[in-house]
This record gives C-alpha cells, sequence and structure tokens, in this order.
C-alpha cells in the first residue's frame, strides 16, 4: 500500500515562496506518475501540476505556470512543489497524488496524501 506525506505547509505573505514536499512509502516511486492538486473552501479540487516517474515532463495548471515547479528525488522518494510570487488566491489545501500515467486529471491517480494547508495573506 503506498503511503504519501505532505509537508511544508504554512501561513506565507502574498508574494513570498514556500516549498511543499511529498515524501512515498511502500511503492516503486520511481514508476508513478506524481501530481499536486488543490482545494480551496468551498470550491471543487483542482490541478496544479504533474511530473513524470523520470522527471523529464511536467504540466503545470495555467494559474501557476511561471510561478510554480515540480521536481522530483527519485533517490528520496520524494516530490517537491516550489512555489513563488504566491497570491491570496493560492490559499488551499494542497494534495500529492501518485498515479501510472502523468495526468491533469484527478481520478487517474491511485494515491492520495492527506493535504498540508498554504494560507497566503495580503
Amino acid at each position: 500500500q503506498v503511503q504519501l506525506v505532505e509537508s511544508g505547509g504554512g501561513l506565507v505573505q502574498a508574494g513570498g515562496s514556500v516549498r511543499l514536499s511529498c515524501t512515498a512509502s511502500g511503492g516503486t516511486f520511481i514508476n508513478a506518475a506524481m501530481g499536486w492538486f488543490r482545494q480551496a473552501p468551498g470550491k471543487e479540487r483542482e490541478f496544479v501540476a504533474t511530473i513524470s516517474g523520470s522527471g523529464g515532463t511536467t504540466r503545470y495548471a495555467d494559474s501557476v505556470k511561471g510561478r510554480f515547479t515540480i521536481s522530483r528525488d527519485n533517490a528520496k522518494n520524494t516530490v517537491y512543489l516550489q512555489m513563488n510570487s504566491l497570491k491570496p488566491e493560492d490559499t488551499a489545501v494542497y494534495f500529492c497524488a501518485a498515479g501510472p500515467i502523468i495526468s491533469i486529471v484527478g481520478s487517474l491517480y491511485d494515491y492520495w496524501g492527506q493535504g498540508t494547508q498554504v494560507t497566503v495573506s495580503s
């Protein structure tokens, strides 16, 4: 059973930066595409970024492109989300997910972390 544990969330001022981490256990990490999704209060979960198993392919939501960077360290079974130039509208619970293929569709991911809160103050 794959387990994903996120960390790194918190309170940050607008314009600031935060790096989220998601560490996986119980599976073959290098074979898994990894994604980050977020859900703000009263809103649907939305795609943020995804990365292939090798790290060679990434995709981003238009709303974060140029500000967020997804990366992974397969030796550490960890995927990162570097978030720069944060805006109040980035406030949400951020979830990492693991799945068989790189995708922007959340339902294609098999495993999910518990989420970490990121709050951006104006």
